[in-house]
């Protein structure tokens, strides 16, 4: 483990990034990562220039006492580790407590001790004293300290300590403490993510006058905020003004409940839009490392099995989407009117979502951004302006489909490939066979079995494919690539990762119009299309049919 590595200050503009997504981030439900999990995303984390890494509790996980024992060959950058744990418990010595000789053991350069600072707290959960748990920090973090260890210790509920006594002044005089038996840090944590932005920075600044009058100027304030009021990036970055130079939080904002802050949009807001830096080296430098944010936080969302919202802040697949016709008409003039940056800063592009709000020139822009040509097309671009208008009163939604809208435009363009022709095609159901119990599926089988049968001409041949499958839907699928691989085995690599079905008009019943969104990807590309139907296999197989055509022209295919 790297034993070098870049120290925090208390002072000056630089910010240490602390990500916890390995710890706090593993919080969230349904996320549980492996040894091996973890490592890559150390690897990625390093990369960007993270300063800490909170990996986990060893002793506490063996999974977590596992990986410290492999982290001990990797060769850091920037990055340091860090074991996190408690202090000792009440009554006891630290030098006899188990769970800090584990920390010690697991090789960890820097260590975390989380500790109650709200009276509420320490009397009520840890059902001890006040001094007591003074006495506790105090001896925990000495022990860290007397074994050459970076020691830091986390403030648990400190804003929830406010007003309890003598506003917060228990939670100032446990970080006094930490301070007084040689902690690097002291991080103010909003443990219930409730404290304003307002109320965060007025504590943070008493905390840290109360350090400096106390003779502690190098200990380090930092901040810990969870997302339950939606204020986490905002009181996390009304600290850093206020005095914090260390921020907590996780990748794509994971962690229990609403998750902690999203620590890519703290590092993109302190190095794009205020005087402090959060990743390390020179301008062109920091420049590089800000422009991996997108893909970091894809590659965390893959390991996770959780991919980011779209929505996310500076690195989502639709931060920089636009979709009103009014929008379109600015950026075609210059981006900079409707963004607040350029994407490309944080490794995203723009983006232009067609809808019934289009005009020309939102066409234009998307045709630009699929690679189609259009200069001197006014007349095929208003044209296809009003079809999209129809086509989404009738249903469609192209702006969660762009692959349609590309054979759309390509049409009118005359530009087409005619990759086969459908001459007819089928899907059936068989019911569950008499006697069987619709409630309780034997050995796991399902209650219904579909076929479907394709006849198509692509190549100079005529195939008439039967496709067998557990729903109508999947029969379809199977029988079409069937057929199409024959003639184009590009169509083997393609793999539907999305389905989604709405009914558009639930008025009537069984009689609605149906719309289906699919996605598809060749494991590079990912391309959505839609179809609309009166029945939800037509909708399907509309949409079905429209991503192969798009699969294809995507990956250079030329008809045969």
């Amino acid at each position: 483990m790297r034993t070098d590595g870049a120290t925090l200050s208390a002072g000056g503009d630089a910010v240490a990034i602390y990500d916890t997504t390995l710890r706090d981030g593993a919080q969230q439900q349904g996320v549980s990562f492996t040894v091996e999990d973890k490592l890559a995303i150390i690897a990625l984390l390093d990369e960007l220039g993270a300063a800490y890494i909170e990996a986990g509790w060893p002793g506490a996980i063996p999974k977590d006492t596992e990986l410290f024992a492999r982290a001990r060959e990797l060769d850091l950058a920037t990055a340091r580790l860090v074991a996190f744990g408690s202090t000792c418990r009440p009554g006891a010595h630290a030098a006899e407590d188990p769970g800090l000789r584990a920390l010690l053991d697991s090789g960890a350069d820097v260590i975390t001790l989380v500790a109650k600072s709200d009276p509420r707290h320490v009397e009520r959960a840890l059902r001890t004293t006040l001094e007591e748990n003074l006495r506790m920090v105090a001896d925990s973090t000495a022990l860290l300290v007397g074994a050459d260890r970076e020691a830091m210790v986390d403030l648990e509920h400190f804003f929830d300590g406010l007003g309890r006594q003598a506003d917060g002044a228990y939670g100032i005089e446990v970080a006094l403490t930490a301070a007084r038996a040689g902690a690097g840090a002291v991080i103010a944590c909003d443990t219930n993510g409730g404290a304003l932005p307002g109320v965060i920075a007025g504590s943070v600044a008493r905390l840290r006058r109360a350090l400096d009058a106390a003779g502690h100027p190098d200990c380090v304030v930092g901040i810990h905020t969870h997302d339950d009021s939606g204020l986490a990036v905002a009181g996390a970055m009304a600290a850093v003004e206020a005095g914090a130079r260390q921020v907590q939080g996780c990748v794509n904002g994971m962690g229990e409940r609403t998750g902690n802050a999203e620590l890519l949009t703290i590092i993109a807001n302190l190095e794009l839009k205020t005087r402090f830096t959060a990743l390390p080296g020179d301008e062109a430098e920091r420049a590089r490392r800000l422009a991996e944010l997108s893909r970091i936080s894809r590659s965390v969302g893959e390991i996770a099995n959780r991919a980011p919202s779209t929505r996310q802040a500076y690195v989502g697949a639709k931060a920089f989407a636009h979709k009103a016709g009014l929008h379109a008409s600015a950026i075609r003039v210059d981006p900079d009117f409707y963004q607040h940056v350029d994407p490309a800063r944080v490794g995203n592009t723009m983006s232009m979502l067609v809808s019934e709000m289009a005009g020309r020139a939102s066409i234009e822009l998307k045709a630009r951004e699929l690679g189609i040509d259009t200069s001197g097309e006014g007349d095929v671009l208003g044209r296809v302006a009003e079809a999209v208008k129809a086509r989404e009163a009738a249903g469609y939604a192209y702006d969660a489909a762009d692959g349609s809208f590309e054979l759309l435009l390509r049409h009118a363009l005359g530009e087409l490939p005619d990759y086969f022709r459908v001459e007819s095609w089928q899907a059936s159901v068989r019911a569950a066979p008499a006697g069987a119990d619709r409630f309780l599926p034997v050995d796991g089988s399902t209650l219904t079995q579909a076929e479907a049968t394709v006849r198509l001409h692509a190549g100079g041949r005529r195939f008439a494919v039967l496709g067998e499958g557990n729903g109508p839907v999947n029969a379809l699928d199977a029988a079409l690539c069937d057929a199409l691989a024959e003639v184009y085995p590009e169509i083997r690599a393609f793999e539907l990762t999305d389905y989604k079905v709405r009914i558009l008009d639930a008025e009537r019943g069984t009689r609605s119009i149906i719309r289906v969104l699919i996605d598809l990807t060749d494991g590079e590309r990912t391309w959505s299309t839609v179809g609309v139907g009166t029945d939800i296999v037509e909708a399907t197989w509309e949409a079905l049919t429209d991503g192969h055509v798009v699969g294809l022209l995507r990956a250079g295919v030329a008809p045969r």
